[in-house]
């Protein structure tokens, strides 16, 4: 773990992802959105196998800067050790629950508590 508490990881180790395995059980199983099937058949997914900090490697062993952080979800970057624990204990406690018909729960209004007044209710 570095300063920052992100997990750091042994990158020299061999890879042991069969690239045109995945590729073909994604063909097989995996409807791609916003894709061309035909042409993504042909040539085979990327297949992303881990990722650290602001960095994803595929199964061929590529190291690529994930500039869209995951699809603008994973912002505070990959292998953040205090937020995976701080989730491992909310899932243990309650995974999820709904807010319909007159429920709440902890995290959901301890969140609005720390919110700015322009996230809270009319």
């Amino acid at each position: 773990m570095d300063e920052k508490g992100v997990m750091m990881q042994d990158f020299g180790r061999e890879n042991t992802y069969n690239t045109e395995s995945l590729q073909a059980m994604d063909n097989a199983h995996y409807l791609h959105p916003f894709s061309d099937h035909k042409s993504l058949r042909e040539k085979g997914a990327r297949m992303i196998v881990r990722a650290e900090g602001v960095y994803l490697w595929d199964s061929d062993g590529n190291k690529i800067l994930d500039g869209m952080a995951g699809l603008w979800c994973t912002n505070i970057g990959y292998g953040q050790i205090s937020v995976a624990e701080v989730a491992y204990n909310q899932m243990l406690e309650l995974p999820y629950y709904n807010s319909f018909f007159q429920c709440a729960h902890p995290p959901v209004v301890n969140w609005q508590k720390k919110s700015p007044p322009s996230h809270h209710p009319i």
